[in-house]
């Protein structure tokens, strides 16, 4: 028997809708819940352990997002032919849907929770990403785990001048816009996306329009909750708190801090002396006390400190390095740095520095995405790196963490659009992190500017990025520009803003308070835009504009199309003739077919080598026009001709018959040409009784005088 089942519609308004269901599936998880969109379907449920285990000071939350390919009626790829790690649009998902939902679990609520979102149907008009946090939110207002508030999240793209909430690739490709947006009824609580440079008054705008279709959205996950039967949220063990410490701490160590804060100094220096005045509070307690309430001890200078520092700047205007709010810290930056590759940069703005490089390569090269929702290539991407040595620590390497995918694909958005759209190379940026104190990622965007310059990629304008923070209390606030690692760590907002000197390209935005007002944002924005300006004229004080031709050592790549029909004559059997060239001209040859074309791309260091293929090309492709004249090599004699060569396409070859070497009656061949001659005819197209092509040396010659016929 099919068990009770609640279910809300949600009405997008242009004859779509959403459903969100609950009751039928995966009733055993602490919330489930089933979202539909057309004919895509996904299923995210909510576990949490009923109690935290000992030790943990922390939520240890993990969100995961799986597109399932038989959601799309496909084999997964590979050996096993099951799905395996996440992809990394797996990973950029599970991101989003994090960022919004972390904060707003009790501060003191410490069990084990996962949410898990698994695409189990998909619908090609349907982008299934922008669904994950509206059901990950439902799942959690279904079960009976301590939250906030409800949230959810949606894309918002512009297409001629219009808004549309969650709109499908087809329409995405349209767009100037493509955002998602997080937040629940009162404040935004995340923001990324790209565009294709907007002003920062229309990003607030399609920013306004999201948080409409977002509470309409949540209106429903209350209906649904109220139609299935709410659950009482659980009881758990609080933290344990003790204000006569805290009085003890803060006395110790409060004005301390402030007074460090203040004076402005480098994270070494800062780090150490913050340091220096943990040791003083902890010798204040007995040993005793240390091993009874220690943690509480530690938990108490890091609020203190908090408290202290931010107090610095909403007093003062004042930064722990120094700064003034709107103030950049100091940048230098240097291309062509590494003498073998092919573009090299490093961006270095205080203690953040980055080392970025491109490489250029055929479509071979191009990045393959092959994922249940979404198959094609990438010709230009990003790869980010963060070593631990970068923030002075020592650890093991992992694999690729899930910020360094999420940091690589904010500024490979930033860029991508100022790539040319006839730009012949696919493009792999890299940027190795080598310093960090404060939005590596923006530096990325910088030193990937700056290396893509150097490498001769002709932008259509440089980029620059910028970290943007907040620090407030309610009634006072902060907006800080190229914020600080703490400043980040201790702040209310984590903004980054990317983009030229015309127009916004990509952002990054995660807030930690609830509440924040749109007239914040807005300044925030605005303070955002003369701070990117500011590094924009750094990066063109190191490198006015791009490099205009890639590097000697650096491949040149050249495009031919030719017609369909001459693509196997170039490959030859067995891909002979296109291995053949290769290895004898020092060049690569990709051959695509599209629109029934062949496009070829030759990559190659040598002009000489890339030139010989070029004229291989057009000797393949060569097709003589009726009554033009060409000039032809002897290459073979016979008894009824000659075999001749085009000399403008070797390797075309054509008899001349004998009957067309001369007006007069040739007995010999060898009486007319020899081998080797070089000499003029005239084609004649295809002769109707032999299907034949036809050329004629006497064509071009004067026809002699009839003789008169004696009496």
């Amino acid at each position: 028997m099919i068990p009770k089942v609640s279910k809300e519609i949600i009405d997008l308004g242009d004859g779509r809708s959403i459903s969100i269901e609950t009751g039928k599936l995966a009733k055993q998880a602490d919330g489930s819940v089933v979202v539909q969109m057309g004919n895509a379907m996904l299923l995210a449920t909510v576990v949490s352990a009923r109690k935290a285990s000992p030790g943990v000071d922390f939520l240890p939350l993990t969100v995961d997002y799986r597109e399932k390919f038989a959601a799309a009626g496909r084999f997964p790829g590979g050996f096993f032919k099951r799905e395996a790690r996440p992809s990394d649009s797996e990973v950029l998902t599970m991101r989003l849907v994090d960022r919004v939902l972390r904060p707003l679990f009790p501060d003191d609520y410490h069990a084990e929770t996962q949410v898990m979102v698994q695409l189990m149907s998909h619908d090609d008009s349907v982008m299934p990403d922008a669904l994950a946090g509206l059901a990950a939110s439902a799942a959690l207002a279904l079960s009976d785990i301590p939250f906030s508030t409800l949230i959810s999240e949606v894309r918002v793209a512009r297409v001629d001048g219009k808004f549309i909430i969650n709109p499908s690739r087809a329409q995405l490709e349209l767009s100037d816009i493509d955002m998602m947006i997080g937040a629940s009824k009162d404040s935004i609580a995340m923001v990324e996306g790209e565009m294709k440079e907007i002003s920062e008054k229309e990003m607030v705008e399609a920013i306004k329009f999201a948080h409409d279709a977002i509470k309409i959205q949540i209106d429903a996950q209350e209906r649904l909750v109220e139609a299935f039967g709410r659950k009482e949220t659980r009881t758990y063990e609080n933290e344990k708190e003790d204000q006569a410490i805290y009085a003890k701490v803060k006395a110790a160590a409060y004005d301390k801090i402030y007074d460090i804060a203040k004076v402005g100094s480098s994270k070494q220096e800062r780090t150490a002396a913050f340091a220096a005045i943990k040791e003083e509070v902890v010798a204040l307690f007995t040993e005793e006390e240390l091993e009874a309430d220690g943690d509480l001890v530690s938990k108490y200078f890091y609020k203190v400190n908090k408290d202290a520092v931010r107090n610095v700047t909403l007093d003062l205007g004042t930064r722990l390095d120094g700064r003034k709010t709107n103030q950049i810290r100091p940048i230098w930056a240097e291309v062509d740095y590494l003498p073998s590759v092919h573009g090299s940069s490093i961006f270095t703005r205080g203690e953040t520095q980055a080392l970025a490089t491109a490489t250029l390569g055929t479509s071979k090269e191009a990045n393959q995405i092959d994922s249940p929702s979404e198959q094609g290539e990438e010709k230009f991407y990003l790869h980010y790196n963060f070593p631990p040595f970068s923030t002075g620590e020592a650890k093991p390497l992992r694999g690729t963490s899930r910020r360094e995918v999420g940091h690589g694909n904010l500024a490979q958005r930033a860029l991508k659009n100022m790539i040319p759209a006839d730009c012949p190379y696919t493009i792999r940026v890299v940027s190795e992190v080598l310093e960090s104190n404060g939005s590596s990622s923006m530096a990325t965007v910088c030193a990937g500017t700056l290396a893509l310059m150097d490498a001769g990629i002709q932008m259509i304008k440089p980029v620059s990025g910028i970290a943007m923070g907040l620090i407030t209390d309610g009634d006072r606030f902060a907006v800080l520009s190229d914020i600080l690692g703490d400043e980040d760590h201790l702040g209310d907002m984590d903004f980054k803003v990317t983009g030229t000197a015309d127009g916004i390209t990509a952002c990054q935005m995660d807030i930690k308070i609830e509440g924040l007002k749109y007239n914040i944002m807005e300044e925030a924005l605005a303070q955002a835009r003369e701070g990117r300006l500011h590094i924009l004229g750094k990066i063109t004080d190191t490198l006015p504009a791009p490099k205009a031709d890639v590097k000697a050592y650096a491949p040149k790549i050249i495009t031919r199309t030719i017609p369909g029909n001459f693509i196997g004559a170039l490959i030859g059997p067995g891909g002979k003739v296109i291995q053949e060239l290769q290895k004898a001209t020092g060049t690569t040859i990709v051959i695509n077919e599209v629109n029934e074309e062949g496009v070829i791309e030759i990559l190659g260091t040598d002009p000489a080598g890339i030139e010989a293929v070029l004229a291989k090309i057009a000797s393949i492709t060569f097709k003589p026009q009726m009554n033009e004249s060409y000039e032809v090599k002897v290459i073979k004699m016979l008894d009824f001709g000659a075999v001749v060569e085009y000399t403008a396409a070797p390797g075309n070859e054509v008899l001349l018959h004998v009957s067309e070497l001369a007006w007069e009656r040739t007995e010999n061949v060898s009486d007319v040409v020899k081998m080797g001659d070089v000499f003029m005819v005239k084609y004649l197209g295809v002769d109707p009784k032999t299907k034949k092509e036809k050329v004629s040396r006497k064509a071009l010659l004067p026809r002699p005088p009839r003789e008169e016929k004696k009496e």
